[in-house]
């Protein structure tokens, strides 16, 4: 067995390449992007909703349909006349089952008792985790004027009341084009 110590006294370049300043480079620009891409999200002024291809919800259980949406300029509420369309400045406002206005508290607790009433009827909490089908979904229809503080309060509120699963309803595309 022979082990080769320096090659005879001749000294040839080095052809390794050294890779530290490299991850260095690397982890910088990660944290740099780390910190820029919030920022960036934050700027974004108008939410869309996706048009996308719907499917009926084969659900046993009731989902519980939320609509989110803002006052008019002038304040008034999307069931009053004259209403002129949500603003991105207007005031939340939050309709219950789609009918109903609610505020963030009142959200919360009737949430909480349709909830509550719900695995009363399944057989208590553990009767409902055995089949968890009968856990009921929380779909959301909000405007596109809504600013997203209205939709994240919404989403606080109910997952605060016990709702494992908040969805996003969109409008549908048209099959015919």
């Amino acid at each position: 067995m022979a082990i080769s110590a320096g090659g005879g006294g001749q000294e040839r370049p080095m052809s390794d390449i050294n890779t530290t300043p490299l991850v260095d480079v690397m982890l910088v620009l990660l944290i740099i992007f780390l910190i820029a891409v919030p920022v960036a999200i934050q700027t974004i002024d108008k939410l869309e909703i996706p048009i996308m291809e719907s499917i009926e919800s084969k659900d046993k259980v009731e989902n519980l349909l939320l609509t989110v949406s803002t006052s008019d300029a002038a304040g008034r509420s999307a069931g009053e006349p004259g209403f002129e369309g949500a603003t991105r400045d207007g005031e939340c406002r939050i309709y219950f089952n789609n009918v109903a206005p609610v505020d963030s508290q009142e959200l919360y607790d009737q949430a909480f008792e349709r909830l509550d009433k719900i695995v009363q009827a399944a057989g208590g909490p553990d009767a409902i985790m055995q089949n968890p089908e009968l856990i009921p979904q929380v779909h959301i229809r909000g405007d596109v004027n809504a600013p997203w503080r209205c939709v994240a309060g919404t989403i606080y509120n109910v997952q605060a009341a016990g709702y494992p699963t908040v969805g996003f309803i969109s409008n549908p595309v048209d099959p015919n084009g």
